[in-house]
């Protein structure tokens, strides 16, 4: 699945997708959030990025967002935080689109959060005979399997996606994609997990139901017995026969799998996707988000832009650090109004928090002059309903 060039398509390409950018972002074109929403050849947009920068809010934000502005909108979310729900006044969310209510405008929002498990299952109802299913969906290696196996979420999210992009209902989807190490992991995760299938044990596993079952077993070679022995050791005879059992069942479908994730894949790269990678104003993010951004360019995915979360600004920007810091030294060496050289010290602090977090995004600008960026500010609370969220999006935007 890896693609040749590391030139990537990126939005920013088409005019509508940047503006001249100012101040000290000056090197680097806006990010035009709304041109991005309000383009109808755009049906998915893909937040990515490192965990705790804000992705979960990010997405619902761009949901809301490009509903009230007239569009049919699902968010899938795959963060098992129930912020989200929370905030779109939803009890709970599930593997099934639920409607949010208190949108203004003429468009619809729906929101889902991917359930593992029920997807896999999904998936093995679809593609596979009543017997075959229940075979499957019953074998103790399969429930751990659909579980806890290490990319399956991130499968499943991919898989989830092209199961709302086929049936095209929806006029965009916005994907909050998975908490995971890298937030690109769930492009790794079908050739991982196809990997894991094709391998070679799971090959030696195959040999007994395809060689005609038990009676073949026992024609097969000392090699697979001597295998076959050191793993009932390991594993436990019940075990390795459950494997053996859900491989066998498994092998008649997992053609699908392949097919449907080089399908979605595909759909990550056309041009109606845009990718919106989310990053804090720190060192450790702005590098995953140089990361994020190379990658995207690797693998040829549409890039729309970068949006920085959570960026701290002062209502007085002329005063500088050095001057607050001094003016609050010299009323301290005089004894006199404490409070207000508290509040001086304050300000000192947050413009040097400023100035170092400028320095991360131009640093990421120097590295990236064509990627579009969008700021937003770092918020006093946290967002807890559709008013702090419209509110974002209105950040987004600006």
């Amino acid at each position: 699945m890896k693609a040749g060039p590391r030139e990537a398509p990126h939005m920013s390409d088409h005019p509508h997708h940047s503006r001249g950018g100012e101040g000290t972002r000056r090197a680097s074109p806006a990010l035009d959030v709304d041109a991005v929403l309000d383009d109808a050849a755009t049906r998915i947009v893909v937040c990515c990025g490192s965990g705790g920068v804000g992705k979960t809010t990010t997405a619902a934000a761009l949901g809301l967002r490009a509903a009230e502005r007239g569009r049919r909108v699902v968010v899938l979310t795959v963060d098992p935080a129930r912020r989200l729900a929370q905030s779109m006044g939803l009890t709970e969310l599930d593997n099934v689109p639920r409607p949010v209510a208190g949108v203004k405008g003429s468009g619809e929002l729906h929101a889902m959060m991917l359930d593992m498990k029920r997807t896999f299952d999904e998936i093995i109802e679809a593609h596979a005979d009543p017997e075959r299913a229940r075979q499957i969906l019953t074998n103790p290696f399969y429930q751990s399997l659909s579980s806890s196996f290490s990319g399956t979420q991130e499968y499943m999210a991919m898989e989830k996606l092209g199961q709302l992009r086929r049936a095209d209902e929806w006029d965009l989807i916005v994907v909050d994609t998975p908490p995971s190490r890298s937030a690109l992991d769930f492009l790794d995760a079908p050739e991982r997990l196809g990997r894991f299938l094709d391998g070679r044990l799971i090959r030696i596993l195959m040999a007994p139901a395809k060689a005609g079952g038990r009676s073949a077993f026992k024609l097969l070679n000392a090699g697979f017995g001597l295998v076959a022995g050191a793993m009932t050791k390991i594993l436990g005879a019940q075990f390795l026969k459950d494997i053996q059992t859900f491989v066998a069942a498994l092998d008649a479908v997992f053609g699908g799998f392949r097919q449907r994730a080089e399908q979605t894949y595909r759909l990550l790269q056309a041009p109606g996707t845009a990718f919106v990678v989310v990053a804090a104003p720190e060192r450790d993010a702005m590098r995953e988000a140089s990361y994020f951004v190379e990658r995207l360019a690797e693998e040829r995915m549409p890039l729309a832009g970068l949006v920085v979360n959570r960026v701290h600004r002062s209502c007085a920007p002329a005063l500088s650090a050095a001057r607050s810091a001094a003016a609050a030294e010299e009323l301290e060496a005089r004894g006199e109004h404490e409070l207000t050289a508290a509040v001086l010290r304050l300000h000192a602090g947050r413009m040097q928090l400023a100035a170092r977090e400028q320095r991360e995004q131009e640093h990421f600008a120097s590295a990236h002059p064509t990627v579009p960026i969008t700021q937003v500010p770092a918020m006093p609370e946290d967002v807890h309903d559709l008013a702090g969220l419209r509110e974002i999006g209105e950040l987004l935007a600006s």
